[in-house]
């Protein structure tokens, strides 16, 4: 395997990529893999995804103060928005 293969910075080996296999090869505990672990929670069921928005930067600012006002963030402000129409 090519050396500038790396996880975070960190060489993956022939060991690994093994090791890997052999647990794919031996089942994984699906109920355990479904478990939410580090990260941001859920939003519900289904996943969320990310959409890129593009703001000026008066829209920013309108965003950023009234976040602020409200103690919320920018994509609660966004979300109750977009509720709201």
């Amino acid at each position: 395997m090519a050396e500038r293969e790396t996880i975070n910075g960190n060489p993956v080996t022939e060991e690994q990529i093994s090791a890997w296999a052999d647990e794919a090869e031996a089942g994984f505990d699906v109920e355990r893999l479904k478990m939410r672990g580090r990260g941001r929670p859920g939003r519900g069921a289904e996943p969320s995804q990310v959409v890129a928005l593009r703001l000026t930067v008066e829209e920013i600012a309108d965003l950023d103060a009234r976040a602020k006002r409200e103690g919320k963030s920018r994509s609660d402000v966004i979300r109750e928005a977009l509720a709201s129409a």
